[in-house]
């Protein structure tokens, strides 16, 4: 096995089910096995979840959560801060691992490390600023104001395409607000999964914390909708598709749990003829072929003033052609492979549809068949914004051109999908970048002026609207989600009034 894998205790077969500092030993013959896009070879296997396990993972759970939320909260900072110094520590064989098992170049891997530092870090400060409010009461000689408490057990479902980043975005946020964490991540790399609950487990072990704060399962569909119908877990936290997402909404909304739902993005950048257009196209470049096109906040359609259309798309094609496709782990490589042989069909069919819709393929899509693993060119196609393959997502490397004429023009077509996660806007002029941003402009959850897509910092919430979700995650007041409000009123006098100045006398 390679170095970065035995560094971070992953073997041939692993442990799939985790209250926090231990493992479950098990003789389960349902396991997940983890192939490398890379070249397609099978890299280690990982024990499913059974339902037994899956309870006793709840109820354990349930057991650290009346002890876990009574430690003042700066002590549970304290817990995530010890994290964060474990994740530097073992930042460079993580990073490895999120790349040889998912596909992102290795500078990515590092990145979504980086980024669990980064809201270790967050949530360590958060720790001390889980503020609520007072208020002034109608009544004499009264006090009122409002508190925040833990939750319970929060579920949290990431996918294949963040397989470590996106959980820490949760779990720490959740761990300081006093909430215990049950994680299942993607059947698609589940080695993260364990490498992650290893480093996490270390620090319960050096601390003497009890079993269940960090709980992690393993398996497929099945233990997904365990953990969505569970009555036990107060909070479902879910990334993926948007049908998954309307699936978990379903269920947990059936039984009035609460969700925080990350979905589909059908992300657009605007460029308009007042663009600085080196910055543009850099930033449309690192959003389409980034990560393959498998990220949530990928660019998928660049909407084109008429005047600048021709030379941007003649500066995309050129780029394009020497952008260099290989093992994600060699530094010289941009775009690694796709996550599977399923997401190279699905893009071939998406161009399919390109064509038979009437757009044109100008660019890329070739499966690269003398290449082991799952390798395919970025694609450049024409369009017009009202195809149906346009307004669905296609987590692949595919970009859309789209020509408008005016401001009014390339926001409609912008807003005209679904899906509302990231936007963005290139233009020096300041009218237009402030009608971008403005309620007639982006109906988006996040929106940049001269930035891309992709590449959100964990400082501000993460999330978006319509289809998308509409939930939050990560920075600015994200925390709230992972408590619960109480308004608390205190009569320090010796009579008692009524609110609204209403008279009951008994």
């Amino acid at each position: 096995m390679k170095d970065f894998l035995s560094t971070l205790g992953i073997e041939r077969i692993n442990a799939g089910t985790a209250t926090g500092r231990e493992f479950f030993k098990t003789d389960s013959s349902e396991v997940c096995t983890s192939f490398t896009p890379v070249d397609g070879s099978e890299i280690a296997q990982v024990v499913s979840t059974s339902r037994e396990e899956y309870d006793r993972v709840v109820e354990k759970s349930q057991e650290a959560f009346a002890e876990w939320r009574m430690m003042p909260a700066p002590l549970r900072g304290e817990i995530v801060r010890q994290i964060g110094l474990k994740l530097r520590e073992y930042k460079e064989p993580l990073g490895k691992l999120v790349s040889y098992e998912m596909g992102k170049i290795y500078q990515e891997g590092l990145g979504e490390v980086q980024e669990m530092i980064d809201i270790c870090d967050f949530a360590v400060g958060l720790s001390r600023q889980l503020y609520g409010l007072t208020m002034h009461s109608e009544r004499p000689q009264h006090r009122m104001y409002e508190q925040w408490h833990p939750l319970g057990p929060v579920g949290i479902i990431s996918a294949f395409n963040f397989p470590v980043a996106v959980y820490s975005w949760n779990a720490m946020i959740a761990a300081v607000c006093g909430d215990t964490v049950i994680w299942k991540g993607s059947e698609k790399t589940p080695l993260c999964g364990v490498a992650v609950q290893n480093i996490v487990a270390g620090v319960l072990k050096e601390n003497d914390l009890p079993e269940g704060i960090f709980g992690l399962i393993t398996g497929g569909r099945e233990v997904g909708e365990w953990l969505t119908a569970d009555e036990r877990i107060p909070l479902i936290s879910a990334t993926g598709s948007i049908a998954m997402g309307k699936q978990v909404a379903q269920v947990v909304g059936a039984r009035l749990g609460k969700t925080i739902l990350e979905l589909g993005g059908n992300n657009a950048i605007i460029i308009s003829k007042d663009a600085d257009l080196e910055m543009a196209i850099r930033a449309v470049v690192f959003g389409a072929v980034g990560t393959a096109g498998q990220r949530c906040t990928s660019t998928r359609r660049l909407i084109i003033h008429e005047s600048v259309y021709a030379e941007i798309k003649e500066r995309l094609l050129t780029i394009y052609k020497s952008v260099r496709i290989g093992d994600p782990l060699d530094s010289k490589t941009l775009v690694g492979p796709l996550i599977d042989q399923d997401a190279v069909e699905m893009m071939q069919k998406a161009l399919q549809q390109v064509k038979n819709e009437g757009g044109t393929v100008i660019c890329g899509g070739d499966v690269l068949e003398n290449m082991e693993g799952h390798y395919v060119k970025p694609a450049i196609c024409e369009v017009e914004n009202h195809y149906k393959i346009v307004q669905d997502e296609t987590f692949a490397p595919i970009l859309y051109l789209i020509k408008y004429k005016t401001l009014d023009e390339a926001i409609g077509y912008h807003n005209g999908v679904r899906q509302g996660l990231s936007s963005s806007m290139f233009t020096l002029n300041m009218r237009e970048a402030e009608t971008f941003l403005s309620h007639k402009g982006s109906d988006c959850g996040i929106a940049n002026i001269n930035i891309g897509t992709s590449g959100a910092e964990i400082g501000g919430a993460f999330g978006g609207e319509k289809e998308t979700g509409g939930g939050r995650e990560s920075g600015s007041d994200a925390w709230k989600a992972y408590m619960r409000r109480q308004t608390n009123t205190i009569n320090w006098g010796d009579e008692l009034p009524l609110a609204q100045g209403i008279e009951f006398d008994v």
